[in-house]
């Protein structure tokens, strides 16, 4: 496993009691049934409570709103990510060559930020990417530079790799300008491959 610190994506949780962790889990793998069988439109708070058998009122005091269960939704797969990236298998995980890594960690973050386009925009400001989520990316992509012997600012050199594959930036590319995704793959790649064999300057690390 990574030695590096890796920042969770929502922060500490706070304790939970069994009952109410059964019925979070029940209410999100109903909503996510749902997303499969109808799309992201489809889901509402009445949808998602008649799908998990409760009330209406017990979806709403869980999540307050359809943008606070969509933004639930969106952590709990940011939770899932970050697990495979922490102690899943090579090369996404640890025990791969930080080159391999670093390739497998930016398409993996590409297919994930495209996957759930659609479920990001749903969140709205609750589903914004929280400053942890963030980080943890940020981390990551610092600690795969420097076990590679980059140079130079480190911190802005992975910001660099990582606005390519925020969200955004993708779906203009690959939903209005039409860009290949496999052409976008061998363009982030070409990118860290030159950060990685450029020397650069002594800077920050």
């Amino acid at each position: 496993m990574s030695s590096h610190p890796l920042l969770p994506i929502i922060g500490e949780p706070r304790p939970e009691r069994s009952d109410a962790a059964r019925n979070r889990a029940a209410l999100l793998e109903a909503a996510t049934r749902l997303i499969e069988h109808c799309g992201i439109e489809g889901v509402t708070m009445e949808a998602v409570a008649a799908e998990a058998g409760v009330g209406k009122g017990t979806v709403f005091r869980r999540f307050h709103s359809r943008e606070g269960l969509m933004a639930a939704l969106l952590d709990h797969s940011e939770a899932d990510w970050q697990a495979q990236v922490m102690g899943g298998p090579p090369p996404l995980g640890p025990g791969a060559p930080p080159m391999e890594r670093l390739l497998a960690f930016g398409n993996s973050r590409m297919e994930t930020n495209l996957r759930h386009a659609d479920l990001i925009r749903a969140a709205g400001r609750a589903g914004a990417r929280s400053y942890a989520a963030y980080s943890f990316v940020a981390t990551h992509t610092r600690y795969l530079l420097g076990e590679l012997g980059v140079r130079g600012d480190i911190a802005l050199l992975a910001i660099a790799l990582m606005a390519p594959i925020e969200s955004s930036i993708l779906e203009q590319q690959v939903k209005i300008e039409q860009i290949d995704l496999d052409r976008i793959r061998s363009g982030w790649a070409d990118l860290a491959r030159r950060i990685v064999e450029n020397p650069g300057d002594e800077g920050e690390r």
